[in-house]
């Protein structure tokens, strides 16, 4: 059969749509951060020695030993350049928001100036959402990073009973410097240190002098821009950080995010992706670590935090089932009021994936808290929430105060109650958030498209995961002219099940009266309460947990219940940065936030002349689609983060 080229055209648009379709890579961003910090060494700083006079007599540095080194640096801005003097600003009484200071050490060299700029935007960013959240007691003077004394020192005074007990009494003659994950510390950071080489004697010898510090610093973050060897092995990691440094109460005081080059770099950067990447690092080396579990403090018992506060001992513990969770108040209380439970049980459920029995990671379990920006991968940045348990758990390291208020909502799970992301929960279908089968729907937040899909993560449970290929309905170009189920892509657009076909198409209907995941555009007209509107329809009302019926198409639309129109911080991204974390509301979006466009029409060429060729790629197109359904149940392929589905 030949077709008019008007014809040939659709069909081959369809054709290289199917190859586009069957080709798309998954992407699964992964995060190793438990496999960096354990190979990592914390240096803890320690008490000031009670017999430490300031005006001790110094002895010039031993005949053999290495003069002070210097290493070279370059801060985050060659416009921000800052000298480091010190100064001693009066302590606070209250808790004040952490001041993260950023430098690029000498390592990370060879960035170009636009690259600079692009990871300067990004970082900036990063530490004013960490600081708006985390709040600490600073301490006066500038900020100075304890020497490792297993390093510099060759051997300790041990008798107890002498002048220079735990005082280092001979140095290591091949000591250099400091590091923190392959980065080196600039001496101008560090103390000084000492040598006592008589065990009751005064006199000391200067190893290192005082480094100048940083001013106005409470963490200092060290970000080494490089392609790693780990970069390289793990093709699916964009980040990787840890801690290094500790003050005298286990706060975390430096340490590195390592961004792999090749991510900043390549052609599917993105913005707002690198910005939840490196708060999901920060937030991992400010204290979100298995390493640093059993250090947080309960500050029950005083109004400030971290000096004043207990050791809070072990916190991690396995609920009945076997499952690792975080017991620790903040965390119960947030995750009961999230899944609507008072169950004692509910601690903050850990990731158990390659993790051994009775062992923790420093990741949510992701079958309970999908959408978390303390999940083990983060997807789609648009998924991604700053969640009131992650904050809750951070309240209760005892080193923060943190401003709960500015949470971002949690949907997944929501009011699903205390066996919510159970096996037993997914497997038999009792939740709408999971799904079954290999079909294509909606993505849980329902700004994306989706298929029913599973990963390591989520052992076995199936999910909605927005796929990669034109699935968000808020993108207008993603619509491609009229396929006969009244779609409309815009930024009012969200996503909804769907078996909609336009009537007289009867040519097709076996093909389009599945039910899917279609986009169509909605408003809100009160919390958990809005219209819908197709192609060519009026705005009809969608009654949550029912379905209609619109005029002029054969099927029906599901409408989601508590999925739509209840949370106001789950839009579509805007190109306002600054809105980024939104705070939570409950009220629903206003109708003066939906889309005025005039409905969509058929192009000109749609007529009935060409119904053959277009059922002709149709017919092409489901084939395909039938072929790449069945290559997926081959293989686990993800797309992005852990995602969700509502199922009529």
């Amino acid at each position: 059969m030949v077709l008019p080229p008007s014809q040939r055209l659709w069909v081959e648009m369809l054709v290289v749509m199917v190859v586009v379709l069957a080709e798309l890579p998954g992407a699964l961003q992964k995060c190793i951060f438990d496999e960096v910090q354990a190979q990592t060494r914390v240096v803890r700083a320690a008490p000031v020695h009670p017999d430490s006079p300031p005006n001790e007599p110094r002895l010039r540095a031993q005949d053999g030993q290495e003069p002070p080194l210097t290493s070279g640096h370059q801060s985050l801005s060659r416009k921000r350049r800052r000298s480091l003097k010190k100064i001693a600003p009066p302590t606070l009484a209250s808790p004040q928001p952490i001041r993260i200071q950023t430098w690029i050490p000498a390592e990370s060299n060879g960035l170009s100036e636009a690259e600079e700029e692009k990871l300067e935007a990004a970082v900036e960013e990063a530490v004013r959402v960490v600081s708006s959240l985390l709040s600490v007691n600073r301490a006066s003077g500038p900020l100075l990073l304890s020497r490792d004394i297993n390093k510099y020192c060759k051997f300790l005074w041990k008798n107890s009973s002498t002048v220079n007990y735990n005082r280092c009494g001979r140095a290591n003659n091949n000591y250099r410097t400091e590091t923190c994950l392959d980065v080196t510390i600039p001496d101008d950071h560090l103390t000084g240190c000492d040598i006592y080489p008589d065990a009751d004697s005064p006199l000391r010898t200067e190893l290192r002098p005082e480094g100048a510090g940083l001013p106005d610093t409470d963490f200092l973050l060290y970000l080494h821009v490089q392609a790693t060897d780990k970069c390289r092995a793990e093709p699916h990691v964009s980040a990787y950080a840890v801690h290094c440094h500790t003050d005298t109460y286990g706060r975390p005081l430096a340490g590195v995010v390592v961004i792999c080059r090749d991510r900043l770099t390549g052609a599917t950067y993105s913005q707002q992706a690198t910005v939840q990447t490196l708060i999901h690092e920060l937030f991992h080396a400010l204290g979100f670590s298995k390493e640093l579990f059993h250090t947080w403090r309960d500050c029950s018992s005083t109004s400030q935090v971290g000096a004043g506060c207990s050791p809070r001992g072990k916190v991690t513990h396995s609920d009945g089932s076997g499952q690792m969770r975080i017991y620790t108040p903040s965390v119960i209380s947030a995750l009961q009021r999230h899944l609507a439970s008072t169950d004692p049980e509910l601690g903050g459920p850990l990731e158990n994936l390659d993790v051994p029995p009775g062992r923790v990671s420093s990741h949510w379990e992701a079958r309970v808290l999908q959408g978390s920006i303390m999940a083990a991968v983060l997807g789609d940045w648009t998924t991604i929430q700053i969640d009131p348990v992650t904050l809750a758990a951070l309240q209760d390291t005892g080193w923060y105060t943190v401003d709960l208020s500015r949470a971002q909502s949690l949907v997944w799970g929501d009011g699903e109650g205390a066996t919510f992301g159970s096996l037993s929960t997914c497997q038999n279908k009792s939740s709408s958030f999971f799904c079954t089968g290999s079909g294509f729907g909606c993505h849980y937040l329902h700004l994306h498209k989706g298929e029913c899909q599973t990963d390591p993560h989520l052992e076995g449970c199936q999910v909605y995961k927005p796929l990669k290929n034109g699935s968000e309905c808020w993108k207008e170009e993603n619509g491609r002219g009229e396929d006969f189920s009244g779609e409309v892509f815009g930024f009012h657009s969200r996503c909804f099940f769907s078996s909609l076909t336009r009537q007289n198409q009867s040519q097709i209907v076996l093909l389009s009266s599945s039910v899917e995941g279609l986009c169509y555009r909605h408003r809100c007209t009160g919390p958990n309460r809005y219209q819908i509107q197709v192609s060519g329809s009026e705005w009809v009302d969608c009654p949550p947990g029912g379905t209609i019926q619109i005029k002029g198409y054969q099927g029906s639309v599901h409408c989601p219940d508590r999925r739509l129109c209840l949370y106001a911080d789950v839009t579509p991204p805007s190109d306002d940065v600054g809105t980024f974390p939104a705070s939570i509301t409950s009220g629903p979006l206003t109708s003066a936030q939906t889309g005025t466009r005039p409905p969509l029409r058929p192009p000109a060429e749609l007529t009935a002349a060409s119904a053959l060729g277009i059922t002709a790629a149709m017919c092409l197109l489901a084939a395909a689609v039938v072929a790449y359904r069945k290559c997926c149940l081959c293989r686990v392929r993800v797309h992005s983060a852990p995602e969700d589905h509502t199922d009529p």
